[in-house]
C-alpha cells in the first residue's frame, strides 16, 4: 500500500477515528462491504480536498478489504489498529426508517498515540459505529483543535443477532468537548428529543438533527443546554437511491469540511444555511452508489448544488406565473 503522509500537503489536517464495520451485502462476492462512519468520513474529507489521517479499527477480515485501497488512492494516511472482533451489521431499509441488526460486536478501539514528528491536527472527527470509542481518546486532541462527533455510534444498544435498539444520549467527555455534533432523528428513541443531546453538549456547539428526505435542522446549544433553533434545511434530491447507509456520515464530514475551509461555500444568505445545503448535496450523491464508492468530490457537490438552485428557480417562476403561492422546493 502506498504511503500518503497527510503532513505533506497544504490545508487543514483532520484525524478521523473509529472502527470500520462490515455491512452485509448480498450483491458483493464477499457477502459484505466495508462501511462505518470512519470510512465514509475519511473518504469524503479527502475528496473535498482536506488532508486526512484515519485511525481505523479493523478485524482480520476487514483488514483485507479492497475499500482500503480506495482510501489510500485518494490520499488518506491510514493507521490500522487490529481488533479481535469488529462490528458487523445487516441494514434493512423500510418505508418508515432503516432498521439494523447486529451480527457481531466491536471490541473497544484502544487509544493510539500519534507518531513522533506528525503535525498536530486542526480537527478531529470521532466517528464511532458501535460504542468503540471512549473518552480517553480526547488525549489526542490538541488545544484549540475543532472536534466533531458522529453521535449515532454512541446511541446503540447492541446484542449479537438482535435488532439494534436505540438509546438516549449519555454524558461523556467526548460530547462535552465537541464543537459539531450530528445525528439522525432515527438514532433517538421516539420519546427522546434533541434537548436530551444539547443538555449535555458543549455551550455554543452546533448540533444537527437530520431526517433523511425530510431535510433537518441545526441547533445551537444555548444557556443551560437549551436547544436553540439555528437553521433548517431541505434535502437535496438524489437521482436514484441505491444505498443510504453512509448518508449521515458523509453529511457530517461535509459540514466539518465547510467549517475548516470557509471557501467551500459561497453566495448570499446565512453561512450556516449554506453549509447545511452543501452537506445535504454531498449526502444526496452518497446514496446513489453502493457503499463508500459514493463519497463525493468537490466538483460533484458543486454541480449538484447548481442543479438544485436551477430547479428551485424554475419552480418558483412557474408558481409565480400560476399565482399559486406554492414555495419552491429543492
Amino acid at each position: 500500500m502506498r504511503v500518503h503522509p497527510a503532513a505533506a500537503g497544504p490545508g487543514p489536517l483532520v484525524v478521523v477515528v473509529g472502527a470500520a464495520s462490515r455491512d452485509l451485502a448480498i450483491a458483493d462476492a464477499r457477502g459484505w462491504r466495508l462501511g462505518g462512519a470512519v470510512a465514509y468520513g475519511a473518504l469524503t474529507l479527502a475528496r473535498l480536498g482536506l488532508r486526512v489521517r484515519a485511525i481505523v479499527g479493523l478485524d482480520a477480515e476487514a483488514a483485507a478489504a479492497e475499500e482500503l485501497e480506495l482510501l489510500d488512492a485518494v490520499g488518506v494516511e491510514l493507521t490500522i489498529v487490529g481488533l479481535p472482533s469488529g462490528p458487523v451489521f445487516e441494514n434493512i431499509e423500510t418505508p418508515s426508517r432503516r432498521r439494523q441488526r447486529c451480527i457481531a460486536l466491536s471490541a473497544r478501539l484502544p487509544r493510539t498515540r500519534m507518531a513522533d514528528g506528525h503535525p498536530l491536527p486542526d480537527a478531529v472527527l470521532f466517528a464511532p459505529v458501535a460504542g468503540e470509542i471512549g473518552d480517553e481518546w480526547l488525549e489526542i486532541v490538541p488545544p484549540g483543535a475543532f472536534v466533531a462527533v458522529g453521535l449515532q455510534g454512541l446511541l446503540r444498544d447492541l446484542r449479537p443477532g438482535a435488532e439494534v435498539r436505540r438509546i438516549g444520549p449519555q454524558p461523556s467527555a467526548l460530547l462535552s468537548r465537541a464543537d459539531l455534533v450530528s445525528l439522525s432523528r432515527d438514532d433517538l428513541p421516539p420519546d427522546v428529543g434533541i434537548d436530551a443531546v444539547t443538555a449535555i453538549a458543549r455551550p455554543d456547539a452546533t448540533v444537527i438533527l437530520t431526517a433523511s428526505t425530510r431535510g433537518g435542522e441545526a441547533f445551537r446549544v444555548g444557556p443551560a443546554g437549551a436547544a436553540v433553533p439555528a437553521a433548517r434545511y431541505r434535502a437535496v434530491p438524489a437521482d436514484q437511491v441505491v444505498d443510504q447507509t453512509g448518508a449521515g456520515d458523509v453529511f457530517l464530514a461535509a459540514m466539518l469540511a465547510c467549517r475548516l475551509v470557509p471557501s467551500l461555500v459561497s453566495g448570499g444568505g446565512a453561512r450556516l444555511a449554506r453549509e447545511l445545503r452543501f452537506a445535504a448535496a454531498a449526502a444526496s450523491l452518497a446514496v446513489e452508489v453502493p457503499g463508500i464508492l459514493g463519497g463525493p468530490d468537490l466538483d460533484a457537490v458543486r454541480g449538484r448544488l447548481t442543479r438544485a438552485r436551477s430547479r428551485a428557480s424554475r419552480w418558483a417562476r412557474a408558481d409565480s406565473s400560476r399565482g399559486s403561492g406554492r414555495p419552491s422546493q429543492a
